[in-house]
């Protein structure tokens, strides 16, 4: 008997070849385009017109894409949703002072969880996306193309999420999914990849964020000398190792961010010593493994571009685990995503709680 997927239709060229493929191999595929952002509801002030619809602009290649492969395309809104689920969190991490990584909630919530049971309504025996990732005897594997593995964005989805999933392209590089869909006449073969928070979209995030967050600007310390060198427009528009437009004017050396303190609102900056960016400890909690493997130690990604850390972990109370890594990383950020890894197995993640250097707290994150 022929089997149904339903595929979540990004209007991009990875859902588009996901689609492809998955109607080669037989099975009966029906595309669902999610709608989880209004910006004409959710307070956005903006004056360009052509900035405000990307999303319907998403959905008209979708649909030619859905045309070309003779699949049917339903749509759904998950707008409200979204916004209690994913950007309200987004919004309060960032007004503590901390760096959050939306992409993560918006798969647990969103991709793996509504879409799948709007999904299921439509009659599907699997879900597919257009991830770059694997999965095998019940393991999340990073994808083929290590550029582009999402294995980091999908560690905080419950393990149950990836029950009847299915990622087409988990096996191909970048290219040869653009020259797949070249081949098939695609529409969006050459649609330059989506990037910003999920489902939002490419923004001018201090101008975007200022929409919801107020403005609240205060001084910019050296570390270092403890003097003020400068203003800063509102704590949640930096994020830990920062080093372009920080505000400081006049000064030509190089300075980062390694600081906050939302008490007191003030944002600390390193100027040359860059070893005040630099821990080998971090507390994660939240955690969620996908794997019934937890081991003592593994390796960790603290950001989607960062490389593997060899880490030795401590399991304590309260779903928190103490991540210890002999050689010391950089730029470890409070909010963000500590990504546990065995080899090509992902194995869930936790949120960076607080960091640590020579066993002390650092009291200026």
């Amino acid at each position: 008997m022929e089997k149904t997927v339903v595929v979540g239709m990004s209007g991009g060229v990875d859902s588009a070849v996901a689609a492809y493929l998955l109607k080669k191999e037989g099975y009966n595929v029906i595309g669902l385009f999610m709608r989880n952002w209004d910006s004409t509801i959710n307070g956005e002030d903006f004056q360009n017109d052509d900035i405000i619809c990307p999303q319907e602009r998403d959905y008209n290649d979708a649909l030619k894409v859905c045309e070309k492969l003779d699949i049917p395309l339903k749509r759904v809104d998950f707008i409200k949703e979204y916004w209690d689920n994913v950007f309200k969190y987004f919004l309060s991490e960032l007004d503590k002072g901390r760096t959050p990584n939306p992409d993560l909630l918006c798969n647990k919530y969103i991709k793996f969880d509504l879409f799948k049971q709007e999904a299921i309504k439509l009659g599907a025996d699997f879900v597919a996306t257009g991830h770059y990732a694997r999965i095998e005897n019940g393991k999340l594997l990073r994808a083929k193309d290590l550029n582009k593995d999402q294995t980091y964005f999908l560690a905080d989805v419950p393990l149950d999420g990836f029950k009847n999933v299915l990622f087409p392209i988990g096996n191909l590089t970048k290219p040869e999914v653009r020259k797949i869909a070249e081949e098939q006449g695609l529409v969006v073969a050459n649609k330059k990849d989506s990037t910003g928070i999920c489902f939002i979209g490419e923004r001018n995030f201090q101008k975007f964020i200022h929409n919801f967050l107020k403005e609240n600007k205060g001084p910019i310390v050296d570390i270092s000398t403890k003097e003020v060198i400068g203003t800063h427009n509102g704590l949640m528009n930096y994020t830990i190792g920062q080093r372009r437009n920080v505000g400081i004017s006049g000064n030509t050396e190089r300075h980062f961010v390694c600081g906050k303190d939302v008490k007191n609102n003030t944002l600390y900056v390193t100027i040359g010593d860059e070893e005040y960016l630099y821990s080998d400890a971090c507390l994660i909690d939240n955690v969620n493994f996908i794997s019934s493997v937890h081991p003592t130690f593994c390796t960790a990604k603290f950001r989607y571009r960062g490389e593997d850390v060899n880490v030795e972990l401590e399991y304590l109370e309260n779903n928190e685990i103490l991540v210890k890594y002999t050689d010391k990383a950089k730029s470890v950020t409070p909010g963000q995503a500590c990504v546990l890894y065995l080899g090509e197995e992902c194995l869930g993640c936790g949120f960076i709680k607080t960091v640590y250097k020579n066993g002390e707290k650092l009291w200026y994150l």
